[in-house]
């Protein structure tokens, strides 16, 4: 394995199939890259001829399948800006697997997951799991997942989240049975700290929602931060539900950082008005994937033009018609974020279903990792139809999707990922910059 500089249109990293955890391949990158050089990818390694056995054969012949799954995404709460765009990408994937006409029809239940400060969750699983789904796509707060997760996959169900970033998830105790097409924010939170220090920032300060994202992402970026030399001069923490953050902006703005990183959902909308307001420059923030949205209708015009954020997934731009698509399902959209992410995960989900002839959720999760290219062969495909085809035949398949490639580990987390680097415009609109 080999580590080297590669420039890039964004900073992206692979893990070893093998298993390697993704904090140790952070720490080849940090040592091969100065600030300022583009992150280099490191290549993964062939599955071994134990791992490539733990694969089943994938069953050749015709299908007649039904599979009903659920979503719990953000309908309300302080992530609802992502629900629409997931439910968009859940909805064409839906719509693409069933047009064509292979085998197997999808439908979709759509509930709402809320927030930590609610049940909803809770009550949506229930009333989904009640209606025989086999997989639940969602939540997109990792806070949200950990309190329904004990619930899905102790029914038997598969949990596939497009948005779950803590790092806790690749560890779980969940049977197997919980996925995602989101990276671990360890990878996130080395991008973010990289960027500040690379922009000149010597002490960073940070205002933290205090939930397992929250504070996932800020050690990671704290880690990335102080290896590149920069100092943390505070940390202030909120719960969810909080509206009044004037405490948490005092403690921090005291201590006079050169930038603040936001590691929040919806609270910026409150938060960054008030920083300025008090003095702090807009264009000296940090956004993240939770808060990373068009604040054209919340702020005053050029009130954060120059700050910085980061995204997981491939730049929207470079997707072809999916936009446009996604757009006919939704013609209200304004964000796209893990639109991608979503439209591969119920790809995901049908082709494992596919390949095993079973729609049940223990059958699907046996399956999942060697769809999405993990015996390290297969035939790489990028639509479902082509995949369909190779499966009846009996053939391994690798699908890559609108989020990239994403070959699972044996942990349920993607080995490949992309991290967007943003920055706002004077409009409060953002573009992707690398």
């Amino acid at each position: 394995m080999s580590v080297f500089a590669k420039a890039s249109a964004s900073r992206s990293v692979r893990t070893l199939v093998t298993g390697v955890a993704l904090i140790g391949v952070s720490a080849l990158l940090l040592t091969g890259c100065s600030n300022g050089a583009a992150t280099a990818p490191v290549e993964s390694a062939a599955p071994t001829a134990d791992v490539a056995a733990d694969f089943k054969p994938v069953e050749a012949g015709d299908r007649d399948l039904s599979l009903k799954i659920g979503t719990i995404l953000p309908q309300s709460g302080g992530l609802a800006f992502l629900g629409p765009p997931e439910e968009a990408g859940v909805q064409l994937a839906v719509n693409d697997i069933n047009a064509a006409g292979l085998g197997i029809t999808v439908e979709a239940i759509f509930r709402d997951s809320g927030d930590t400060t609610t049940d909803t969750a809770t009550v949506s699983v229930t009333d989904l799991l009640s209606q025989d789904v086999t997989a639940i796509v969602g939540a997109a707060s990792s806070g949200v997942s950990k309190t329904v997760i004990d619930q899905i996959t102790g029914a038997g169900v598969v949990q596939f989240s497009p948005a779950n970033t803590s790092p806790d998830f690749t560890s779980y105790a969940d049977n197997g049975l919980y996925w995602r097409t989101a990276p671990s924010d360890l990878l996130q939170g080395e991008v973010l700290g990289n960027q500040i220090a690379d922009d000149g920032n010597a002490t960073l300060g940070l205002i933290v929602l205090n939930d397992a994202y929250g504070t996932g992402l800020a050690k990671a970026t704290r880690a990335s931060f102080e290896a590149a030399g920069g100092e943390i001069v505070a940390e202030s923490l909120f719960n969810e539900g909080e509206s009044n953050f004037a405490s948490q902006i005092a403690e921090v703005t005291a201590e006079a950082p050169d930038a603040i990183a936001l590691i929040t959902f919806d609270q910026s909308k409150v938060i960054v008005p008030d920083l300025v307001a008090g003095g702090f420059a807009g264009d000296k923030l940090y956004f993240v994937d939770g808060n990373l949205k068009d604040y054209s209708a919340d702020f005053a015009a050029d009130l954060i033009t120059g700050s910085k954020g980061t995204l997981p997934g491939l730049d929207t731009a470079t997707l072809g018609d999916f936009t446009e698509r996604l757009l006919e399902v939704d013609p209200a959209l304004t964000d796209y974020s893990y639109a991608a992410e979503s439209y591969d995960a119920v790809m995901l989900i049908a082709l494992a279903a596919y390949a095993g002839n079973d729609v049940s959720g223990e059958s699907i999760a046996s399956y999942l990792r060697q769809v999405s290219g993990g015996t390290g062969d297969g035939t790489t495909v990028t639509d479902f139809a082509a995949a369909a085809e190779a499966l009846a035949a009996g053939e391994q398949v690798n699908f890559d999707g609108f989020s990239g490639p994403i070959t699972f580990d044996e942990n349920g987390d993607p080995t490949e990922a992309t991290i967007g680097l943003y920055e706002y415009q004077a409009d409060n609109t953002y573009v992707r910059t690398n």
